[in-house]
């Protein structure tokens, strides 16, 4: 199979991706495994983007297409399971947050009997970003992290993934 990599960002090596899509808040990198999406990486300025490797691959990237054009599409992808059993429940509830709307660390944490920061791990951990939109969840008093992130490149895309969301939706209503 003909994949390429990339330096990971943070404490994570050099990946394997079967696409990179440039998109309007820099590249996504995809990994499939087999018949199954195995993450979806949001990657610093200047990757050079790769043509899907799979037909899983070239689905995912039709559906970060779709979702760019209508921020009200609903992934279909088949992921890998990941994730512990915490992890999964916070996923699913975070799956649960409808486009251009956002629910707080601490609401989920509430719904969960967790603890905001056990939330805010967690989406960090979320290797489907997007197909499990993390970005939706925002701190108490603001924006918050994402990806583990609390400022750079990482919030800038939260950012705009909000704002593309919410001015979309609003004009659709």
């Amino acid at each position: 199979m003909n994949t390429a990599t990339t330096q990971g960002v943070g404490p994570r090596r050099e990946r394997r991706f079967d696409a990179v899509l440039a998109t309007p808040f820099g590249s996504l990198g995809i990994r499939t495994e087999a018949d199954l999406l195995a993450g979806i990486s949001f990657l610093p300025d200047g990757v050079t983007p790769i043509k899907p490797t799979s037909p899983l691959a070239e689905r995912a990237c039709a559906q970060v297409e779709r979702y760019l054009r209508d921020p009200g599409f609903r992934f279909r992808l088949p992921v890998k399971p990941a994730g512990t059993a915490f992890q999964r429940r916070v996923w699913d509830a975070i799956a649960a947050i409808a486009p251009g709307r956002t629910r707080s660390y601490g609401e989920i944490a509430r719904e969960l009997g967790s603890a905001p920061r056990a939330v805010g791990q967690a989406c960090g951990e979320n290797p489907y970003p997007l197909v499990i939109p993390c970005h939706r969840v925002v701190a108490a008093g603001g924006i918050g992290g994402f990806a583990h992130a609390g400022d750079g490149y990482l919030l800038r895309i939260k950012r705009w993934l909000l704002s593309h969301e919410s001015a979309n939706i609003e004009r659709r209503t």
